[in-house]
């Protein structure tokens, strides 16, 4: 399915700038910088694919790994690792913005092909959009970002569940899933910047 490699190429671009930014805002060097990249970007599609009891993609496609180097390369020659605040720039937020809604799309589809019920198609599309960062952060002794950013696996969940949705009434095609980037990406915007949260117990 086209909409599936489209989704998949381009949340592992935006995830492993996002890696990039984050490992650069704590000093690695660039293997660490390689690795925070390669686990953000493909981290929870490895997860997903072990879940889904599939041969990861990455270990089987030279196209991801790569995808990830020449980021890694291209971001160093435009000098984003000179961002100060890195986290609270747009190139971070629109990048990361991005991958999480792009992974998701990835995740509930595979999710539809293996024929996972709503629960299985939503938890890959969390375990593919956030697994991936929680790696990440776990090897940067950092709390998950899903655990306390502004709705980030909530949308995360939220497409899983409207993509399978799609599917019952067979209203899975290239439109659909490029609507619900937008709406997916723009929600996410909109909670990072309205600092929109679930409710906490006091």
């Amino acid at each position: 399915m086209i909409g599936l490699e489209i989704a998949d190429i381009v949340g592992t671009i935006a995830f492993a700038l996002s890696g990039f930014m984050i490992a650069t805002r704590d000093r690695l060097d660039l293997l660490g910088i390689f690795i925070a990249s390669f686990l953000t970007a493909l981290g929870g599609g490895i997860v997903r694919d072990t879940i889904a009891d599939r041969i990861p993609y990455t270990f089987s496609h030279i196209i991801p790994t790569t995808l990830v180097i020449c980021v890694i390369f291209f971001a160093i020659i435009f000098k984003f690792h000179k961002k100060s605040e890195i986290e609270n720039t747009t190139y971070f937020v629109i990048s990361d913005s991005i991958g999480l809604i792009s992974f998701s799309i990835t995740g509930a589809l595979i999710g539809l092909m293996i024929d996972f019920n709503i629960y299985g198609v939503v938890m890959l599309a969390l375990s593919t959009a956030v697994g991936g960062g929680i790696m990440r952060d776990i090897l940067l002794n950092r709390v998950p970002v899903v655990l306390t950013s502004e709705l980030y696996g909530t949308i995360s969940i939220l497409i899983g569940v409207v993509i399978f949705l799609l599917d019952k009434f067979n209203q899975v095609n290239n439109t659909a899933l490029f609507v619900v980037f937008v709406i997916g990406f723009s929600f996410r915007l909109l909670a990072y910047y309205k600092k929109w949260r679930l409710p906490k117990l006091d």
